[in-house]
């Protein structure tokens, strides 16, 4: 079992032939690959062919799941649920919804205007841009099973345990009176055939794929000059166990930044070859996918200040505590 999950791992979904394939090609057009210059461009080739190809496929399959959960079907299933378990069914339905924060904010709006409970809706708003299907199988291809299986694991803790606290504190009050006078019209969803559901998977991967593409060539661009051109040095002194300051450094750094996970993750592989702690990269992942100031500033008109502000500290604080308990355990998975 053990040599097949590292066949699935390194050959299928880590596409190691290809990363052979492409330095023998570049090889044979006369680049040394061992040098700075050939070394980025096999980098560059691997990374975007591979990311690419996969999301395709996740995206498509993970489309298509999608379509049995129409807004309408998802606002009713939550609505069965109450408690703790509400959360966690909220959490567990944003890794099939939207790969972005500003794609999720409408759905959480929606949410929150049909009368779910503001904790269940903050729930799947931390969880969908955080963690998804993509996610997992995507951060598998570079990290492999138990770093990707622990991140969406604590991505979903974070989604529950934050999603909880702002419900024991009673916000409504701070949720935008328009999306609670809009109230919730319920209009029954048409059922899908099996070739609609093909269609609107197909289309599906068209838009998100031209929408997260750009962000890929950004960001395997920065993950090749990472790892070819910047010392290793550097990024140990900034981002390594030397540094106890680098888990809050990179939490910081990530907020700012717009991108989705299929970006960043070039990036953090590059990082992580380069000695950066396991829960540093962690934590710059989360912070850029769950509060990326574009997702604030939409969010910001949806909530008031006090609520927005309460939403950035509980998630920050998860996102930080996660990065310190990865690079405390970072042995048992490198």
């Amino acid at each position: 079992m053990s040599a097949i999950g590292d066949f699935i791992g390194d050959q299928i979904l880590g596409m190691k032939w290809l990363n052979e394939l492409i330095g023998m090609g570049l090889s044979a057009l006369g680049l040394d690959i061992t040098s700075r210059v050939g070394g980025s461009a096999q980098f560059y080739l691997y990374d975007v062919i591979k990311i690419t190809v996969l999301l395709c496929f996740l995206i498509l399959f993970i489309s298509y799941i999608q379509s049995y959960f129409p807004p309408e079907r998802s606002k009713k299933l939550l609505g069965r649920f109450h408690g703790i378990w509400a959360n966690i069914i909220a959490a567990l339905l944003g890794t099939v919804t939207p790969f972005c924060s500003c794609s999720s904010i409408p759905l959480f709006i929606g949410f929150t205007s049909a009368g779910l409970p503001l904790g269940v809706t903050f729930s799947f708003l931390i969880s969908s841009p955080m963690v998804d299907l993509g996610s997992l199988l995507l951060l598998t291809s570079i990290f492999g099973w138990d770093i990707a299986v622990a991140y969406v694991i604590v991505g979903l803790v974070i989604a529950v345990v934050g999603g909880t606290l702002i419900e024991k504190f009673h916000m409504e009050k701070y949720v935008e009176s328009f999306i609670k006078s809009a109230g919730s019209v319920d209009i029954e969803s048409p059922t899908l055939t099996q070739k609609e559901r093909l269609v609107y998977a197909k289309d599906q991967t068209v838009s998100t794929f031209k929408k997260v593409f750009p962000y890929i060539l950004v960001g395997v661009g920065i993950g090749a000059v990472i790892h070819n051109w910047i010392p290793q040095k550097w990024i140990e002194t900034v981002l390594g166990s030397n540094n106890p300051f680098g888990v809050i450094l990179a939490t910081a750094v990530g907020i700012p930044m717009y991108a989705d996970i299929f970006g960043t993750i070039p990036v953090a592989e590059a990082l992580l070859a380069k000695g950066a702690q396991l829960g540093t990269i962690l934590s710059f992942m989360m912070a850029v996918t769950t509060l990326s100031l574009p997702s604030l500033i939409m969010l910001k008109k949806a909530v008031k200040p006090k609520l927005l502000a309460v939403f950035i500290g509980i998630c920050t604080a998860g996102i930080v505590i996660v990065g310190y308990l990865f690079n405390a355990f970072q042995y048992l998975f490198i």
